[in-house]
């Protein structure tokens, strides 16, 4: 048994309803509470697991939204009340972390946090393990740390982080400083960052004292540094924190940690990142969604859906069922079919990413009643 990580603070933020996954993924059923990889455990209750033997249960905090509570805390019956933190509108991720980062710095001022996604999916615990104990050690020696994912394809859907020179950190002998973060690159230029081998995919991981990352916030967001603070001020006590919380939360800057944190902080020496060599997948569109069901063999029709009735005939792809009705695939290659009751998707792995414009042209016809 792991004994957790001295003075370390696990975050989940729980949000986002992955519209790229429509129609599976929706607002009252987002991404990070369905089980996506037929292994029996939601997205949010494996990355739960995954957590706890490095905080311990009791130094978990969940930060979502206020419709998905009871969804929640049925997934994590162990999740102290003390450390649910109800958004009342999705205001990104530098929010979300930063008002864990207030509340814990009150609770505990030397604490050191990591923030990890709800909705990713993650193979190999151990190397995960040795991954986040050492970026817990280069956070406590005073950077705000990532752990980057090195590359096995010129991916075009994720951010890079390129690395630089190696930290002389006690305990974190794969530490580097971060030259810069790099965006989404095209695929002439991830090619490049490949085989190059000084690029890592961003996972969005970020581990730092608490302290450290909100007096970077402050630096270059200091009017949503100064929100946050008054809010975690009076957040243990549930007779202020309703009226602050509707005072305050909605004038938050929406902007993501990426921008106001980790960019700024790499810009002035003060980032760093581990190299993860764990198998991760931000599961971010149904190629990925196909690519993780069917072993990377892409003559394979991925199956999803307790109940699914599929008849295949050399075909390719994959196939969400939550109907009862009969779905028959004849000669098609890396298809796309998500069939739900009220809702019936088709297109092809190449055009995944392209979901999310459906998503957005049904909000903007008014037809919630599928969102």
């Amino acid at each position: 048994m792991t004994s957790p990580l001295e003075r370390f603070y696990s975050v989940i933020p729980a949000g986002g309803i992955g519209s790229r996954l429509w129609p599976l993924s929706r607002a009252d059923a987002p991404k990070f509470l369905h089980d996506l990889t037929g292994s029996g455990s939601t997205l949010l209750r494996a990355t739960w697991d995954r957590l706890a033997p490095l905080s311990g249960e009791q130094r978990i905090m969940v930060v979502t939204g206020r419709a998905h509570r009871a969804a929640v805390e049925t997934q994590l019956p162990d999740l102290a009340d003390h450390n649910v933190v109800l958004e009342s509108d999705p205001r990104d991720s530098s929010a979300a972390i930063g008002l864990a980062a207030a509340i814990l710095v009150n609770r505990e001022p030397d604490v050191i946090i990591g923030s990890f996604a709800a909705d990713h999916v993650i193979r190999g615990d151990r190397l995960f393990r040795a991954a986040v104990t050492q970026a817990v050690a280069t956070a406590d020696a005073g950077y705000i740390t990532a752990i980057g994912i090195q590359p096995t394809e010129p991916a075009i859907g994720f951010g890079y982080i390129h690395s630089g020179s190696p930290l002389d950190i006690t305990g974190a002998e794969s530490a580097l400083l971060v030259d810069s973060f790099v965006e989404k690159p095209n695929l002439a230029t991830a090619k490049k960052y490949v085989s190059g081998g000084a690029h890592l995919w961003n996972a969005g991981m970020f581990i730092s004292r608490a302290d450290v990352l909100l007096e970077e916030l402050k630096r270059n967001q200091p009017e949503l540094h100064a929100g946050l603070v008054e809010l975690a001020s009076v957040w243990d006590d549930p007779a202020t924190r309703g009226p602050a919380v509707d005072r305050i939360w909605p004038t938050l800057t929406k902007i993501a940690i990426d921008y106001s944190v980790a960019e700024p902080a790499a810009a002035a020496g003060r980032l760093a990142v581990v190299p993860g060599h764990f198998d991760w997948d931000d599961v971010g569109d149904f190629a990925s969604l196909a690519k993780l069901n069917s072993g990377g063999r892409k003559t394979d029709l991925a199956i999803l859906g307790e109940n699914a009735r599929v008849l295949s005939d050399a075909s390719s792809g994959i196939v969400v069922s939550q109907s009862n009705r009969v779905i028959s695939l004849i000669g098609v290659k890396d298809i796309v079919v998500v069939d739900t009751p009220d809702a019936l998707l088709v297109t092809t792995s190449a055009n995944a990413q392209r979901v999310k414009s459906v998503v957005d042209a049904l909000k903007l016809s008014g037809r919630d009643d599928v969102l």
